[in-house]
């Protein structure tokens, strides 16, 4: 089973800034159930597939799969519950551990989250001064819940 295992935090402060060069994503929910999740995602010229099942603490299964970047712009389009998210990513290693930074545009102007992945639930990691409060169990952070409830209405 693919499992992802993955804590969440917000970020404080600008200073990651220009530690890497962002890519832009683009992603949209096929379905969003509380026990299920399939999402179209472009990321730079890249498209993906992703089913994933509901979380427990910073576990739950995952299943992702390279698509055609034609049909994912396609899915998008027609298929994709409005509004898409929009946002670019910037990877920055911190003391030997890869964070995932996200710069949300759109309808989530203004939020900006740190994701990293881990091996086990258990890992301890250094966080960066960029990151603050966790949100990791937080659902209104995750980005199909952003769909429904976009940051700019908080």
């Amino acid at each position: 089973m693919g499992l992802e295992i993955e804590r969440k935090f917000l970020v404080k402060d600008a200073s990651w800034k220009g530690e890497a060069a962002g890519v832009s994503y683009r992603q949209g929910y096929l379905s969003r159930h509380r026990d299920r999740t399939v999402r179209v995602r472009t990321a730079g010229e890249q498209a993906y597939l992703t089913i994933k099942g509901r979380s427990r603490g910073a576990v739950r299964s995952e299943y992702e799969y390279g698509i055609p970047y034609g049909e994912a712009l396609e899915l998008l389009t027609e298929l994709c519950e409005k509004p898409l998210i929009e946002k670019v990513r910037y990877r920055i290693t911190y003391q030997g551990v890869v964070w995932e930074v996200d710069e949300f545009g759109g309808e989530n102007r203004g939020l900006v989250v740190a994701e990293v992945e881990l091996a086990t639930e258990e890992q301890a990691i250094p966080l960066p001064p960029w990151v603050g409060a966790e949100v990791t169990t937080e659902a209104k952070y995750y980005n199909s819940s952003l769909i429904r409830n976009p940051y700019a209405r908080w």
